[in-house]
């Protein structure tokens, strides 16, 4: 799988957890934020294989998204 097609699945996979927070109520979620708070898990240990990265995005609850965007907020980093 190329570089291209990989980062074409993460940008579904992102836009699909993106729509199930819409559907809880997070309207203004998006894909690129859903990559932001996962792809900021791997800055110490570099990015895992695709199989990790699935879980992470798949597996990511609200609370977590939440606290890294007021965290964000906090420090002034929101994209």
């Amino acid at each position: 799988m190329g570089d291209e097609e990989l980062n074409g699945v993460i940008e579904q996979l992102c836009q699909s957890k993106a729509e199930e927070f819409h559907l809880i109520g997070y309207e203004h979620v998006t894909g690129q934020e859903i990559w932001e708070c996962v792809n900021d898990g791997y800055r110490k240990t570099g990015q895992p294989g695709l199989h990790q990265i699935v879980n992470d995005i798949l597996s990511l609850k609200i609370t977590k998204f939440m606290n890294f965007m007021t965290l964000n907020a906090y420090r002034g980093t929101h994209f």
